[in-house]
Parts: structure tokens; sequence; C-alpha cells
């Protein structure tokens, strides 16, 4: 954990503000792009170890991940967007989720009331268009504290909202798979066709059926 603050440590010598962003619901062939920024304004040794199961959010249980979110929300300045159905199968999914990330960020700075301030972006990718200082980390949600703390974010905030599209569409039981094209999801899909949270292009490459499909 101490490792994750001294990366985002580092940073602090140029910028006054570190705000970390990233994403969830790349992958899922149903449902909204989540997208998070976590800016911890203060640190002490009580919030520090009160976070010492921050991860990449892939790499904690549910219970964890409710947890930490919590605590996140409660000790930092933090937004959560959405980039929804329609604007992937616009612009796609990559494109999305970093104009969900540059929502995310920008709402932030804006309740920072400042602009010294560096982004660090997880991934390959900065954010385009974007005024802000910023540098893209590879792994961030391994490395990164504040990027983890928005991979949390992201991903909580996420898996409620497929658990409210669940009970609206319980055959494709999005409250386990999330969306993800799983083989129990694609055979529900071959059964009772698309929905609009679907992304429709997305099954091109994985259904022969797509143009056979009902869609509701």
């Amino acid at each position: 954990m101490n490792n994750r603050f001294r990366f985002d440590k580092k940073f602090y010598s140029k910028n006054k503000f570190i705000i970390g962003t990233d994403e969830a619901g790349r992958g899922p062939g149903a449902g909204d792009v989540f997208a998070a920024a976590v800016c911890f304004t203060s640190l002490d040794k009580t919030l520090i170890k009160s976070l010492d199961k921050l991860n990449d959010s892939k790499q904690l249980n549910e219970k964890t991940r409710e947890q930490l979110f919590d605590i996140i929300i409660a000790n930092s300045l933090y937004s959560i967007q959405r980039g929804s159905v329609a604007d992937i199968e616009k612009l796609n999914i990559l494109k999305t989720s970093l104009l969900t990330m540059k929502k995310s960020c920008n709402d932030v700075i804006l309740k920072l009331n400042s602009d010294d301030v560096i982004v660090l972006v997880d991934g390959n990718k900065k954010i385009p268009d974007f005024n802000y200082c910023q540098e893209y980390i590879v792994k961030g949600d391994y490395k990164s504290a504040s990027i983890a703390a928005a991979s949390i974010l992201a991903k909580v905030s996420r898996d409620r909202y497929m658990l409210e599209l669940d009970r609206e569409f319980p055959m494709y039981n999005w409250a386990k798979n999330k969306g993800y094209l799983t083989k129990e999801h694609l055979e529900a899909v071959d059964k009772f066709g698309l929905t609009v949270y679907h992304r429709k292009k997305f099954f091109v490459k994985h259904s022969q059926k797509t143009s056979q499909l009902t869609l509701f």
C-alpha cells in the first residue's frame, strides 16, 4: 500500500493536486461504461491504514470493494460518470471511455477550484483534447493509489448499475456476468434477442445470428 502512495507522491514536486482516473466496463457487450476520478486532498496515517487493501479493483472481492468504496468517497474529492451505450455505438468504446474519464476529471478539477493538477490516467493513452497536465500509467490501477481508488469507484458503481438492469432483464443474468459475453449470455441473446442495453456492434464479432435477432 505504501508503495502505491509513494508512486503518487513523486508527482507532488511539480503539481499540488494529483487526480487518478480509471474506467470500468470497456469489455462487456451490454451496459454503459463508467469512469471515475479521485483526488486525495490530504493524507494521514489513519487514512492510509484504512486503505491498506487498496488495489486494482479486479483483484479484490466484492465485499472489500464495497468497504473501500465508502472510505474513498468519504475521504476524497471524486466524480463518477457514465458513457452511454448510444455513445459507445456512435464513437466506439475507447473514445467513449476516454471522454467519460475526461468528464470525471473535469468535475473533480471544478470541485478543487484549482488548475494546479496532474492527472494520472490508467492505460497506455492520454485523454485527448484535455487542457491539463497528464500522464498515462500502464497498469496504473496496480501502481497508483489514486488510480486504484478510481478503479474501485468505477467498478462498484457499474456493478450496482448492472444489478438494476438485471431486474429489468433477468434472462441475461447480468447480476452475475455484468454484461460480459459469457457463453450463458450469448445463449440468452440467441434465444431472447438484443435489448436497448446491448452494444450491438460488439456482436458482429461474437455471433453469426445478430442480423436475425429480435430487438427490444
